[in-house]
């Protein structure tokens, strides 16, 4: 359904396709360190959840094979978890290469983190698919239907076709697209220059609009459902998106519109009880002063600038996993679906 890749293992190194240049070059950066793959991570080369914790895995396969004692490959892969505080895929991909090289003989450590590495990139494309099938049947039958998103939630967000985007793929392979909307997602315009990318080079009817005409699209089309991806879902459903994602929900209860998270499992953290104990990693004001490093207000100015706000549950329609989908008041099917449960 697409040939965009976020990252690739060449063997020897991972290859992180720089977001930040899109969508005017297209540019790769090899990293050959787990510090290398941190920075990149921390930087915005990288971004989307289970992107970023696909890139976590490959880094932690690199910090096995450049550590020199296990005190220098816990410092690495501490480095790793603190790269961005939001989402949870990151931190758990790295626990869990670090528990498999636990597991194999000191010899087979290397072995064993690419083997679980690979597994990571594997079961999120897997992941990937079944929500866009899960989420496509979601929106019934009948003719095309148009949809709004936010950010970018695609290829580039993850090792398949996307969360809420593969969605959307999956509606254009049935038929039944007639048009997707994108918000642009200041400050960093992850949906005017990443999901606008990414739509027409798959031949997606898309049209971006500013964040804040999203009231006025919902007001004056026939949008079927907002569809948003999540870095970090808790226990009551309270759901940690792109910033801009908790005010969208607001408009499309007000217009009666259904608002759908599509997110794997990995995305679900059943140990935070609800939304206020979401940590929400604060960027650097020059992402607002500056558009593309051209200053567009004083530089002086004070700037609050949270990456992710908190959607709470009682604005979310459906949450989409891979293992099915939660429904309010979604405390007990996202036990259910995150302890391994298909609906």
């Amino acid at each position: 359904m697409t040939n965009i890749r976020a990252l690739e293992w060449d063997g020897e190194a991972l290859l992180l396709l720089d977001q930040r240049q899109l969508p005017a070059r297209t540019a790769w950066i090899r990293c050959a360190t787990a510090g290398e793959v941190a920075s990149a991570i921390a930087s915005l080369v990288v971004r989307g959840a289970p992107a970023i914790g696909a890139a976590a895995a490959w880094g932690a396969v690199l910090a096995s094979r450049t550590a020199t004692d296990d005190a220098e490959l816990g410092e690495q892969l501490e480095t790793l978890r603190s790269a961005r505080p939001t989402a949870v895929n990151l931190r758990r991909a790295v626990d869990r290469v670090e528990a498999a090289m636990a597991a194999a003989p000191r010899d087979r450590r290397l072995q064993a983190a690419l083997a679980e590495a690979r597994a990571i990139e594997s079961e999120d494309a897997d992941a990937c698919r079944a929500m866009a099938r899960l989420g496509a049947d979601l929106l019934g039958g009948g003719p095309p239907v148009e949809v709004l998103t936010h950010c970018n939630t695609g290829a580039l967000a993850t090792a398949g076709v996307g969360t809420a985007l593969g969605v959307v793929r999956e509606l254009a392979a049935r038929g039944r697209l007639e048009r997707l909307w994108a918000c642009e997602a200041r400050p960093v315009l992850q949906g005017a220059r990443l999901t606008a990318w990414e739509a027409l080079q798959d031949g997606l009817p898309i049209t971006l609009v500013v964040d804040s005409a999203a009231a006025t699209v919902l007001a004056s089309r026939p949008i079927a459902a907002v569809l948003v991806g999540a870095d970090r879902i808790a226990a009551d459903g309270s759901v940690a998106n792109k910033i801009g994602t908790h005010p969208l929900a607001v408009l499309a209860a007000r217009h009666g519109v259904p608002f759908h998270v599509v997110a794997p499992t990995s995305t679900v953290d059943l140990s935070v009880p609800g939304g206020d104990a979401i940590p929400v990693e604060e960027r650097d004001g020059d992402e607002v002063r500056r558009v593309r490093g051209v200053l567009v207000a004083p530089e002086d100015v004070a700037v609050f600038n949270p990456a992710f706000d908190v959607t709470p549950p009682d604005l979310v329609t459906a949450i989409v996993t891979e293992r099915g989908v939660a429904r309010p008041p979604f405390r007990e099917d996202l036990a259910r679906l995150a302890g391994g449960e298909s609906a």
